[in-house]
């Protein structure tokens, strides 16, 4: 095959593939490192690289599950909470090998719509890099992630957009 073909096959298997399908098999440093990497290579006007990747493994992940379920329970009211989403919260974030936080960082150099669809040009090529290595991800973006200021260490002028869970496939 050619690399057009290699690429149209690669796009056209391209899904969200979630937790619940995930092996329970690491993913290795050397392909995460190579999924972040290819997210380094999206276009971005002014080369302003916009995006800021956390890596959440291990204890870290665990923390981050407990976290956003606290955040749930704390920001829903008592009549809208749902015992189920709350423990959906949990088992997603725990069956995951990896999350990884997406946050855009607003340059002020170019406009902020630009900073995101540079962002999301990136989470697209940790798609298209999952895709290849076989493995299962999806980028989530529940309201709950705009309560994760402090523990992403996010500054004033940037923004998480989400949550992009990652895991092996059978």
């Amino acid at each position: 095959m050619n690399k057009a073909e290699i690429l149209k096959e690669i796009i056209e298997q391209r899904r969200s593939i979630f937790p619940k399908d995930y092996t329970d098999a690491e993913i290795s440093q050397d392909i995460i490192d190579e999924i972040l990497h290819s997210a380094t290579l999206a276009p971005n006007h002014k080369r302003t690289k916009p995006w800021r990747f956390k890596i959440f493994k291990g204890e870290e992940k665990a923390k981050l599950a407990s976290e956003m379920q606290a955040i749930y329970k704390a920001t829903q009211p008592e009549q809208l909470f749902l015992e189920k989403k709350y423990n959906d919260i949990g088992f997603k974030i725990n069956k995951a090998n990896v999350v990884v936080s997406i946050v855009v960082n607003f340059s002020g150099m170019v406009p902020e719509w630009e900073e995101i669809a540079a962002t999301s040009m990136a989470v697209q090529n940790m798609y298209l890099s999952c895709t290849a290595n076989n493995m299962g991800c999806y980028w989530s973006s529940p309201k709950i992630v705009d309560h994760l200021k402090e523990s992403l260490t996010i500054e004033e002028n940037q923004k998480c957009l989400g949550l992009f869970y990652m895991g092996n496939l059978n």
